[in-house]
């Protein structure tokens, strides 16, 4: 049986208007698939005009202006539509898709979708299974108690992972999809024996409980804090509880 950290994995990743996932929007987005470790990676890239002011804030992070978006971005219907239908052809290919710390990139995905197609992410996908690699909550998991930031551009360093042009959608994607890989093979004996569903289930136990427990020391810090435990996704604010 292939590892699944050794066959074929794709990335997604978004660049956006802020770390709002109810309010903020996508200006860029990208989906790297890669067959082989090692192989040639295949890219797909969509710009949107969000159709709202990009904050000075994320434009000092990603670089994108509101006069860029306008003059390259495409309606944001359309693409957040065409995006859907990808990562919807992925899951039928049975590849599994790695987004670093999924509950933002998805659920903005979703939102988006609902705002515009009134349709959400899962029925897009109910043709396949979604089945997600976070390198974030894997690397909590099997070292949880290692010091440091776990940002991508530091744990791409940790596991000695390339990554050039950061906060560029495609370079994201690619250096997660390469560290997904990275950590697969040195805690190979945590994650050897998982299929891509079985670490998929097991990666919501896993960031579930790490949420808990960054609430609690929130609470001993004096400052009570909620986490949200949901994985790949957020619930919807009105089913929230």
């Amino acid at each position: 049986m292939t590892l699944w950290y050794e066959g074929a994995l794709a990335s997604f990743d978004t660049e956006t208007t802020g770390v709002d996932v109810e309010q903020d929007r996508i200006v860029t987005a990208a989906l790297v698939v890669q067959e082989t470790p090692g192989g040639p990676l295949l890219r797909r890239d969509w710009v949107i005009d969000p159709g709202l002011p990009i904050p000075a804030q994320a434009t000092a992070v990603h670089g994108l202006t509101d006069a860029w978006a306008r003059e390259h971005g495409g309606a944001p219907g359309t693409a957040v539509e065409a995006i859907a239908r990808a990562l919807a052809e992925n899951a039928r290919a049975g590849r599994p898709l790695v987004v670093m710390n999924a509950p933002y990139d998805l659920t903005l995905l979703d939102r988006e979708l609902r705002r515009h197609r009134g349709l959400t992410l899962a029925q897009y996908t109910s043709g396949g299974s979604l089945l997600v690699v976070d390198p974030w909550v894997l690397d909590r998991h099997v070292d949880r108690y290692r010091k440091g930031r776990r940002t991508l551009t530091a744990l791409c360093e940790h596991y000695g992972v390339a990554l050039t042009d950061a906060h560029d959608a495609a370079a994201d994607a690619t250096a997660a999809l390469e560290l997904s890989r990275a950590i697969g093979r040195r805690h190979r004996g945590a994650l050897e024996g998982l299929s891509a569903a079985e670490l998929h289930l097991r990666q919501a136990v896993w960031h579930a409980a790490q949420a808990r427990g960054l609430e609690r020391w929130f609470a001993r810090s004096g400052t009570p804090t909620p986490v949200e435990t949901a994985w790949p996704l957020r619930l919807p604010l009105e089913h929230a509880a």
